[in-house]
């Protein structure tokens, strides 16, 4: 295997390039943008801190096999990753962003190495490492896989872990070793992302059956490597089909479904509003219909040319708003390489016929929750666009005249790499500066002035407007792991599916809604129970802005990078 990639770097000089592209665009500042760490990097963060510390989570148990963190319940390989990242780096942005931009970077070889693959017997094919190449170029800059790269996703690392699988799996059909690697880098994608404990065993399925013949001439030659094969991924699967009929490997679920509270609602409102009689009205209006209606609507906006070429998803922290994912330039050479890929795939071409399930079946996953279209959910389809796009362009080119040929692949590229340059302006400057809320910018510059003046109060309040901010403060301080979970003050529960955080220390965690109404200082005074040596109580509050109680003394306004104001420091002495 190291050979083959020795091989790929040596032969080919033009994937030296991409490489030194693809991470030069995936590390560069990746501490400064994305403008701070959200609540689900310092959660993966911290978690992984504690682990390496203590060999416990935030919640004390020990080397957990799925993280509760909020009450969302994460999956684990990444934050392990994570783990051993910042033993090397120490608690920061860039050893938290560190395994996803690796990720990032060998899904652009492994592209490269799948491509080859995909298409080494294709006769219309004359040189299948400029082919892969290109693949490789595209899934290395165009937006998708780039902004993805960049936070913590664990989709990303995910990704990743598919793409190495798939090409594993094309190369134990010819010899059987690599079979081994294929069931372990499938078994590690379930244990990193949602989306793949349903795509990858459906794409598991697939491959059985469009390869059969090859597999079992296979295992009549090793059957002793198939045996291992099939008990490791069984290693991996069995434990998260047991953990899926569980009430915490479905509490993700429960939190995005279609079929949700809200969907029950508009069910009995549309049975209240229907003129039909009940029984009708139920066999029409009912959790079934409901969810093939949205299922299908949900998995055709995927391919959308609004989502996939011009503006991209809704959720500000996974795309850049109002740009696609796919430079918009390659809609033609996109259906070009889709025909022709279509049209192998007619003829029986087993490998173009497995491109073509998995770009149709990689929605499934996205298309079974709300927000859909969704940027993160749907990563499954990469790197499926690039190779088709790239086989179109491929094609296209070979058709000119070899001095046209070498012209119009070099203009080709060219404009690319322009379409690359406006997307980095945009994506440095105007979203880093006008999306740092979607971040949650400001609690560290939040944590970094409390810890300065942390001795001067004996009471700490802080607004939950934003999120969780407890955890933002065991991250960014940093807290220790076992100081905390043995905290006396501790204040934790369990509340509408979410594993809420009232107050560790001297800090209390507070709705943003209850600091007007409430004579906050006081109240905090009596509900500590603790006697202090002094007269005056002396409280600090971080809030939103202009949300204080009467007679509080301002400090000091931390704003967004658009420089509106997201956190406002004020302070009060409570007489006892």
């Amino acid at each position: 295997m190291l050979r083959k990639l020795t091989n790929a770097l040596r032969n080919n000089r033009y994937l030296w390039l991409i490489l030194t592209i693809g991470i030069f665009v995936r590390f560069i500042l990746i501490t400064e943008n994305p403008p701070s760490l959200n609540w689900d990097e310092v959660s993966h963060g911290f978690n992984a801190y504690s682990l390496f510390k203590t060999g416990k989570d935030e919640w004390g148990e020990t080397f957990p096999i799925i993280f509760r963190a909020y009450g969302d319940y994460k999956l684990p390989v990444y934050i392990y990753l994570t783990a051993f990242s910042e033993y090397f780096f120490g608690l920061n942005e860039f050893a938290v962003r560190l395994p996803s931009a690796l990720a990032g970077v060998l899904t652009i070889l492994f592209t490269y190495l799948l491509t080859k693959e995909l298409f080494k017997n294709d006769s219309r094919i004359t040189n299948h490492g400029s082919l892969a190449a290109l693949a490789a170029f595209l899934i290395a800059v165009e937006p998708w896989g780039l902004f993805l790269s960049r936070g913590a996703f664990e989709a990303n690392l995910a990704l990743f872990f598919f793409v190495a699988g798939i090409y594993f799996f094309l190369r134990g059909l010819n010899n059987p070793k690599f079979l081994i690697l294929n069931s372990i880098f499938f078994g590690l994608t379930v244990w990193t992302y949602n989306s793949y404990r349903v795509f990858t065993p459906l794409v598991f399925v697939v491959l059985i059956l469009l390869y059969r013949q090859e597999l079992k001439a296979n295992y009549l030659r090793q059957r002793s490597v198939i045996h291992y094969s099939l008990f490791i991924i069984l290693l991996f699967l069995l434990p998260m089909f047991w953990q899926l009929l569980n009430p915490v490997g479905q509490a993700r679920l429960g939190k995005v479904s279609i079929v949700d509270e809200g969907a029950i609602t508009q069910i009995n409102e549309a049975r209240a509003n229907s003129n039909f009689s009940p029984i009708v009205s139920r066999a029409i209006h009912n959790k079934g219909t409901f969810f093939v209606q949205k299922f299908t609507e949900n998995y055709f906006s995927h391919f959308s040319p609004q989502f996939l070429f011009f503006g991209g998803g809704s959720h500000y922290q996974f795309s850049v708003p109002n740009n696609g994912l796919i430079y918009w330039l390659n809609i033609p050479f996109f259906l070009l390489g889709l025909f022709v890929i279509l049209k192998g795939a007619a003829k029986g071409v087993r490998n173009l016929l497995f491109v073509i399930v998995w770009l149709f079946f990689a929605p499934i996953p996205s298309s079974l929750t709300r927000e859909a279209p969704h940027v993160l959910r749907s990563i499954t389809m990469l790197p499926v666009p690039m190779i088709i796009t790239s086989c179109g362009a491929f094609l296209f080119f070979a058709k000119l005249k070899k001095n046209l040929r070498m012209v119009t692949t070099m203009i080709y590229i060219i404009v690319v790499l322009m379409f690359l340059e406006n997307y980095l302006i945009n994506y440095f400057e105007s979203y880093r500066k006008n999306y740092s809320w979607s971040w949650q910018f400001g609690y560290k510059e939040v944590v970094e002035y409390v810890k300065k003046n942390y001795n001067n109060y004996d009471k700490i309040i802080i607004t939950k407007k934003y999120g969780e901010p407890h955890e933002f403060f065991l991250f960014h301080w940093p807290w220790d792991p076992k100081k905390y979970v043995n905290d006396p003050n501790l204040i934790r529960f369990n509340q509408s599916n979410w594993y809420w955080v009232d107050g560790f220390d001297k800090f209390y965690f507070v709705n943003d809604w209850q600091i007007r109404e409430r004579e906050i200082g006081k109240e905090f005074v009596l509900e500590s129970k603790k006697i202090v040596d002094c007269k005056v109580y002396r409280c600090l509050l971080i809030t939103s802005p202009d949300n204080y109680p009467t007679g509080w003394s301002k400090l000091e306004t931390i704003n967004f990078l658009n420089n509106q104001p997201a956190f406002e420091i004020y302070e009060n002495r409570v007489n006892l």
